[in-house]
């Protein structure tokens, strides 16, 4: 690790907390020798690059008696430490990722100590242990064909002879199998639209006895609908491609906070469990608030970003172009208007061409189009959001990624990157979905009104978010 080396020194200096971030690397040197530092160019989600520094290095991970080494790559933010690397594998050409609760498909690592990362408690070699503890529990890599190679092919055999051994009768994925965690109202108004357009083989409606909202899941039981089961159980759930959670448990403290906080401690007890029975799942999350209860599902799951979401703005931004489209337009415009922010009075709109799928390119609302987005937003006042309604909207996004629409939808999805935003909030943006979760839209640069309402969402649930335990 060369920190004189010119490039590495050039970057080095534009760090904001130069001092903290070099005595950081140095011990990551001191622990681990053998990694480097070198300069690189960053390409966020949004396509925008910036020159950051990389460490690059092997850990070393023991399965089955055997020693590996998995190649890693850490990106540092110009905010490091005090904001977590970005962190990748790095296989080589004969190597596969096997995506699973830590690892997505382009080898991305998710582990609870970036998403609890809080320096100076937090650290990369405390990091780096968690990484080798838990890729010592599931090993990411594979080899792509066995031979005499020495380094995983031999990992590759265990891991390969667990996929079909371990846990007796694995369900079967090819299943197209959705739970419903929550009998209330809304629950059960999930279960029965999402029946209603008839894309499941099988649905499980589980009643959370901690949840307040409790409806009528015994006469689901009493008038039995086909391929729907009910259940207390959360075992119920295992092997599910979408589990949908609707429980709340909500309390009579005056304290907003307090308030959120019991549905945060609900979370605690089922969020893991989830996951840990779907790891392949997608959670759609449909509690309230539903941008905070997003981000702490996403942080107690573990789960990739992109198989974290909740249903956010997709119901206002199909009731915005609806209007848009045939009560105001009579469906002559070429644009679709998306609802993006919070499910607040600061959510905003923009447009972007009809029929574009993962290629829509957004545009922010013009002076001349302010008019009739304001007007739109004025006849969708009052059209409050019953819970049939929100159980149409679930079902819709739940239909999307069980047929691989592709489809784009406006749901909470983790917002840091998007349009320079650099907290790690969760908002309702324009994301394509199917099998393998959810794919954002490129950013889009606001006008000044509606960038200080997003602005200001970011601000409020970033502070709401410190002040839970989660």
């Amino acid at each position: 690790m060369d920190l004189n080396h010119e490039s590495v020194k050039r970057i080095l200096s534009k760090y904001k907390f130069h001092d903290v971030a070099v005595e950081e690397l140095q011990k990551i040197h001191l622990n681990y020798p053998d990694m480097k530092t070198v300069a690189g160019t960053y390409t966020f989600t949004d396509s925008s690059q910036k020159d950051l520094l990389k460490v690059l290095g092997n850990i070393p991970v023991r399965y089955q008696g055997h020693s590996y080494n998995l190649p890693i790559q850490l990106w540092l933010l110009d905010s490091f430490p005090f904001t977590p690397p970005i962190c990748f594998l790095r296989p080589t050409a004969s190597m596969v990722i096997r995506e699973g609760k830590h690892v997505d498909a382009k080898g991305r690592i998710y582990l609870p100590a970036l998403h609890n990362w809080d320096h100076p408690k937090s650290s990369v070699i405390a990091l780096l242990e968690e990484m080798i503890a838990k890729f010592e529990e599931d090993p990411p890599l594979a080899m792509k064909s066995t031979g005499d190679g020495k380094d995983l092919n031999e990992l590759h055999a265990i891991v390969s002879h667990l996929n079909i051994t371990e846990g007796g009768n694995r369900p079967d994925q090819s299943v197209n199998k959705v739970s419903v965690i929550g009998g209330g109202d809304l629950g059960m108004a999930a279960v029965l639209s999402i029946m209603a357009k008839s894309f499941v083989d099988k649905l499980v409606l589980i009643d959370i006895p901690e949840s307040s909202t409790k409806g009528g899941t015994m006469d689901l039981e009493i008038f039995s609908l086909p391929k729907v089961e009910v259940s207390k159980d959360l075992s119920a759930s295992a092997g599910s491609k979408v589990v949908v959670v609707t429980a709340n448990a909500w309390n009579n403290e005056q304290s907003f906070v307090s308030v959120v906080q019991t549905n945060v401690d609900l979370y605690g007890k089922i969020i893991p469990s989830l996951a840990r029975l779907s790891p392949n799942a997608v959670l759609l999350i449909a509690s309230q608030p539903v941008e905070i209860m997003t981000h702490v599902a996403w942080r107690q799951s573990c789960l990739p970003p992109t198989h974290v979401i909740g249903v956010g703005c997709n119901l206002e931004s199909e009731r915005l172009s609806y209007i848009i489209n045939v009560a105001i337009l009579a469906n002559s415009t070429n644009k679709k208007a998306w609802v993006i922010g919070e499910q607040s009075d600061n959510k905003v709109a923009v447009w972007a061409n009809v029929g574009g799928d993962k290629h829509q390119v957004l545009v922010p609302v013009s002076n001349s189009t302010r008019p009739l987005i304001d007007r739109a937003f004025e006849m969708l006042k009052g059209r409050g959001q019953r819970s049939w309604s929100v159980g149409l909207s679930i079902a819709d996004i739940t239909h999307s990624i069980l047929t691989d629409q592709r489809k784009t939808h406006s749901i909470t999805t983790l917002a840091q990157g998007w349009g320079g935003i650099g907290s790690e909030v969760f908002l309702s943006l324009p994301c394509v979905l199917g099998v393998n979760g959810s794919t954002r839209l490129a950013g889009v640069s606001l006008g000044t009104e509606d960038d200080a309402k997003l602005k200001e969402s970011v601000s409020t649930l970033s502070n709401l978010i410190t002040q839970l335990r989660i």
